[in-house]
C-alpha cells in the first residue's frame, strides 16, 4: 500500500498535461483493426512473445527446486535478482527503442530464446542459472515497453482501442503459454517446456521482422 501511494504521488507530479481531443471522427472497431496486416502481424508477434515468456517463467520455481536444486534462501535471492534486473531493464530500454526500434523489438525475444536454450543445457549449474535468469528478468520486463510504444506509433488515432486489444492479446497469451507450458512440463519434462518457450520466442522474432517490413512498405 505505501508503494502504491508513492507511485500515485509520483505520477501526479511527473506525468505531463494532455490536451483532450475534440474530434468527432469515428474510432476503429476493435475487431476491424485486425483487418490491417501490420496490426494483425504485430499483435501475433506480441502474443508469441508472451506465450514463450510465460511457458518458461511460470515454472521457474519447480525448475529451480528440482533441477538446479536451490534451497529456499537461494530461491528467494534468485527471484529478487529477476525483479531488480527487470527494473534495470525498464530504465534502459527507452534509449534502445529510440535508437533502433524494431531491432530492439526483435533482439529482446531472440536473447530470451538464447537464455531458454542455454538453461536446457546448463540447468544444473547454480551460478549460470542465476545469471541467466537475471538477464531473463531484464529482457522480459523491457519487452512490454517496446510493444506499448509500438501501439502508440502504429495506431496514433486509435491508441485507446488498440491498447484494449493489446491487453486482451497479452492476457490470452499468458493464459495459453502458462497452460501449455504446464502440460508439457508435467507430461514430457522441463526440457521440452523450455524448448517450447524457445520456439515460441523465435516465432515472435520472425513475426516482428515481418511487422517491420509491412510497416515500412505501408509508408
Amino acid at each position: 500500500m505505501p508503494v502504491a501511494i508513492i507511485a500515485f504521488i509520483w505520477q501526479c507530479f511527473s506525468l505531463p498535461n494532455m490536451a483532450g481531443s475534440t474530434s468527432r471522427a469515428p474510432r476503429a472497431n476493435v475487431f476491424r483493426l485486425f483487418g490491417r496486416p501490420v496490426v494483425a502481424m504485430g499483435m501475433s508477434a506480441c502474443g508469441l512473445l508472451f506465450m514463450g515468456q510465460f511457458a518458461l517463467f511460470t515454472y521457474v520455481r519447480p525448475f529451480l527446486e528440482t533441477v538446479t536444486r536451490v534451497n529456499s534462501s537461494g530461491l528467494s535471492l534468485i527471484l529478487l535478482t529477476i525483479g531488480v534486473a527487470g527494473f534495470v531493464g525498464t530504465l534502459f530500454v527507452s534509449a534502445l527503442l529510440s535508437a533502433r526500434f524494431y531491432l530492439t523489438l526483435m533482439a529482446l525475444p531472440l536473447l530470451m530464446a538464447a537464455i531458454a536454450g542455454t538453461l536446457i543445457v546448463a540447468g544444473h549449474s547454480l551460478w549460470i542459472v542465476a545469471l541467466l535468469l537475471g538477464l531473463w528478468g531484464m529482457f522480459a520486463t523491457a519487452a512490454p515497453t517496446g510493444w506499448w510504444t509500438w501501439i502508440a506509433r502504429t495506431l496514433p488515432e486509435d491508441a485507446e482501442v488498440g491498447g484494449g486489444l493489446m491487453v486482451a492479446t497479452i492476457q490470452l497469451s499468458i493464459a495459453l503459454g502458462s497452460t501449455a507450458g504446464g502440460v508439457v512440463f508435467d507430461h514430457f519434462g522441463w526440457q521440452y517446456a523450455f524448448a517450447m518457450s524457445l520456439a515460441l520466442l523465435l516465432g515472435a522474432v520472425v513475426l516482428t521482422f515481418f511487422t517491420a517490413r509491412q510497416q515500412a512498405d505501408a509508408r
